[in-house]
């Protein structure tokens, strides 16, 4: 008799939530605060979580300000300009934001003003959602609906502030983590963040979701997982064309393992790396 072969084994990226199709994402109506002054490279380094003394003329990245306790009060990506650093974040962050940068200028030669910029990326995988850096332009094409940058959002993780983290969140406990430069030097909120990753004393951590069945999943369903009833809560849910129903839930440390098996709203799921 013929012998079967085994089945396939997927590959760690081929598990992952992380799956978006090639699209321009237009980014025009996010707040850009363009900082400005002779100790604006200074000031930053010192407000973020961004290595920004780092960060070359055209470098941008990811990160957050922090509360003295180390929660997260804004999620920013920084781009670094000749004469300027450009603040971006979702238009519901941007007088928090600036109020944030107005708290702190103190004696520093900063200003923090809003300005208009046209403003695209190109998402043409997982990574570049997190990645891609900022074109200064109109987009060259059509860009994505709404509908379509959230599932997107979905699939990679990419957090909305008020959705995914807020105030009551450490940074590593979402996928901001990947970002943090444990050797850069002071921060706000940096203590706190260096004892909990010191100590290994996360209690919980932002995840994906693969669900079974049809149909996405309520916002706000409670996890459940063998060892805790109560594990952990839904964040955000769609449905992917290429991955059926997907969400993002923050879970506890007994149930954040890649690989475990969840159920949802009674619907079984599995846990996925952001």
């Amino acid at each position: 008799a013929a012998r079967r072969r085994p089945p396939a084994v997927a590959s760690a990226a081929a598990r992952r939530v992380c799956y978006v199709a090639a699209m321009l994402v237009d980014f025009s109506s996010w707040g850009h605060l363009a900082v400005t002054g002779g100790d604006r490279l200074r000031f930053l380094h010192g407000l973020t979580t961004i290595n920004v003394t780092a960060l070359p003329i055209g470098g941008h990245a990811w990160g957050s300000i922090l509360s003295p306790k180390g929660r997260v009060l804004a999620v920013v990506e920084l781009t670094v300009e000749a004469e300027r650093v450009l603040v971006h974040v979702e238009p519901a962050l941007v007088d928090p934001t600036l109020a944030l940068l107005d708290k702190y200028a103190v004696m520093d030669d900063v200003v923090s003003t809003a300005v208009t910029l046209a403003a695209h990326k190109r998402w043409a995988s997982a990574a570049d959602a997190w990645r891609a850096p900022f074109v200064f332009a109109p987009p060259p094409g059509p860009c994505a609906t709404a509908a379509e940058v959230e599932i997107a959002r979905v699939e990679a993780g990419l957090l909305r502030y008020g959705v995914d983290v807020d105030d009551g969140c450490f940074p590593f406990e979402t996928p901001l983590a990947q970002f943090l430069d444990y050797g850069k030097g002071c921060y706000v909120g940096q203590e706190p963040v260096f004892r909990v990753h010191a100590q290994g004393q996360s209690q919980r951590t932002l995840r994906g979701l693969r669900l079974d069945g049809d149909g996405a999943i309520a916002v706000g369903a409670t996890v459940v997982h063998p060892a805790r009833p109560k594990a952990g809560a839904v964040t955000s849910a769609t449905v992917s064309p290429r991955l059926g129903p997907i969400a993002l839930a923050m879970l506890h440390r007994t149930a954040w393992t890649p690989g475990d098996r969840v159920e949802v709203d009674g619907r079984p799921a599995t846990v996925v790396e952001l």
